[in-house]
């Protein structure tokens, strides 16, 4: 999927000046496959960015582009279609269920067509230290288990980009190194791209363009 933006500037945002190489104001083309990452410090709109390309939120001006269709004029069905196929996010929140398992909360995903198997995705849990939480509640698992979990609900389905917001925040060093090996490598099994955001400008990521807000 090639993601176009053109000047778009999120309504709490629009009495801030942005500079000449940031997303907001100014045109941007993400091409399918690209990895990019989203390099900005905190309240310039990470979290906003997310939520505005999983349909979650439509206060910005501008236009942004999902290949040649503007994004203004989805309809649910057109972004239920997005999320089961295109998109596949990480959020900063998570938005785990959080009375339901590790496995409860994969399987919304797994079952969607072109999503992973469930032995797939348990050997992945394993290699993320996850493989006695099979069975837990998110509600009662630490907050970088919970991360991992969601990293993992998200490599579970198709997808062309994953967007990740702050997807390490709460990982250590070698839970990071981890995690980013195994969207490294879903991502070259779909010739998928990402688009990740990050706080941390020393992120031990490999990608193709940065992009500051």
């Amino acid at each position: 999927m090639k993601i176009t933006f053109e000047n778009v500037i999120p309504n709490p945002l629009s009495e801030y000046p942005h500079a000449s190489e940031s997303l907001w104001g100014n045109t941007h083309v993400l091409e399918q496959g690209q990895k990019v990452l989203i390099n900005a410090a905190s309240g310039k709109g990470k979290t906003t960015l997310t939520h505005i390309l999983a349909g979650l939120r439509h206060d910005y001006t501008g236009n942004i582009s999902f290949d040649s269709t503007s994004i203004s004029s989805f309809k649910t069905d057109e972004w239920l279609r997005s999320r089961q196929s295109s998109l596949s996010f990480v959020f900063q929140d998570l938005q785990l269920f959080p009375s339901l398992t590790s496995e409860e909360n994969i399987l919304l995903n797994t079952n969607l067509k072109g999503g992973v198997s469930i032995a797939q995705m348990r050997e992945w849990a394993e290699f993320l230290g996850l493989g006695d939480k099979w069975n837990t509640k998110a509600e009662i698992m630490s907050m970088g288990q919970q991360q991992r979990l969601c990293i993992l609900r998200a490599l579970s389905q198709p997808f062309e980009t994953l967007v990740l917001d702050e997807p390490f925040s709460h990982l250590d060093e070698q839970n990071t190194k981890l995690a980013l090996q195994l969207i490294q490598e879903r991502c070259s099994d779909l010739d998928a791209g990402f688009l990740l955001t990050t706080l941390d400008p020393t992120d031990r990521v490999s990608f193709d363009k940065e992009i500051k807000l």
